[in-house]
């Protein structure tokens, strides 16, 4: 496998990375109780460093990394914000739901096969910490 394939496949995922830490910038907004916004900023400070090493790597490999979400992602975001529910509960349900699609099942489908090892190790690590904060969701 060359080095552009495993860029752009880092770069997709650092994009919807992107939209993750957008996202989570919308929950933070919406959300009134302490300790869940507390909560969601955790998670989005650990999200943005994923995203600092996802750049690092492609970076590393000789791409350029995406620097934004992408035109469909600031769309989506876009979306996402206006129909944000206001209900806390809600909010919760959509984060788990948004982190378990894209953030664990579909990172997996993204990645299968395409990355050396290095790249492929870094994206576990990416994927781990969205399974972590899904954990966490859910017990909420």
């Amino acid at each position: 496998m060359d080095n552009e394939t495993v860029v752009e496949e880092l770069n997709t995922l650092l994009r919807g990375t992107y939209m993750g830490i957008r996202s989570l910038e919308h929950y933070i907004q919406k959300v009134d109780d302490e300790e869940l916004k507390q909560t969601f900023q955790t998670m989005q400070q650990e999200v943005k460093q994923n995203a600092q090493k996802l750049s690092a790597r492609i970076q590393n490999l000789g791409g350029v990394p995406a620097d934004s979400e992408g035109v469909s992602g600031s769309m989506h975001s876009f979306m996402h914000k206006v129909i944000l529910p206001n209900d806390e509960g809600k909010i919760i349900d959509d984060a788990i739901k948004g982190m378990d699609n894209y953030g664990v099942q579909y990172s997996e489908e993204l990645v299968k096969g395409d990355l050396d090892l290095e790249s492929k190790q870094l994206v576990e690590e990416v994927i781990d910490t969205n399974r972590k904060y899904v954990d966490l969701l859910r017990k909420m």
